[in-house]
């Protein structure tokens, strides 16, 4: 029996064979509503990521996926509007979106989630895809009562997961590891 070897790690191929161009914006510049969300990846030194791949997926403002599961007629969709998005980071491990504010969503058990944006990181060293979450720093209340926040004791950890207000965009850094390192799930 042959031995086992290493599975393949997400590599510094992602710039060199997938085109990521437009995929950022989710929204158009001058759509009601349109937000920035921007920030960095960085190692557990604080040092640029690259060559990573930052990947969102949300509801639209109304709190409705563009997805067949999610079947609620009473809320609308937006046309044009796929709540997937995603963007290669620069040489200063920089990414950034133009997207809406997603309204809430009820989660598994019915209870309604925080108004919140879904993250996936793909970069080098990784077997698996790093699975976080954005929360709004407006929604203090609905923050609190969310089911998958709460799940979070650590008071430091969940700020880890809530942007912060930047100069009229959103600010979401990546900490990969180490001291301030972003808080993600296992999924």
């Amino acid at each position: 029996m042959p031995a086992l070897t290493p599975s393949q790690t997400i590599g510094p191929f992602l710039h060199i064979e997938m085109p990521y161009e437009g995929e950022e914006q989710l929204v158009r510049p001058n759509h009601q509503g349109a937000i920035r969300l921007l920030g960095r990846v960085t190692d557990g030194n604080g040092d640029a990521v690259d060559d990573a791949l930052v990947e969102i997926w949300q509801a639209n403002a109304a709190g409705r996926y563009a997805h067949p599961e999610d079947s609620r007629r009473d809320i609308p969709l937006e046309d044009g509007f796929s709540g997937f998005g995603r963007c290669a980071t620069d040489q200063e491990g920089r990414f950034e979106f133009l997207t809406v504010k997603p309204g809430p969503v009820p989660g598994p058990d019915g209870r309604m989630q925080a108004p919140h944006i879904d993250v996936s990181v793909f970069a080098r060293g990784l077997l698996n895809r790093l699975v976080t979450r954005i929360y709004f720093p407006d929604e203090a209340d609905a923050n609190a009562a969310d089911p998958v926040l709460s799940l979070i004791e650590d008071e430091s950890e969940r700020q880890t997961l809530i942007a912060d207000q930047d100069d009229g965009a959103l600010r979401f850094d990546i900490r990969l590891q180490g001291e301030g390192e972003t808080t993600f799930f296992v999924v």
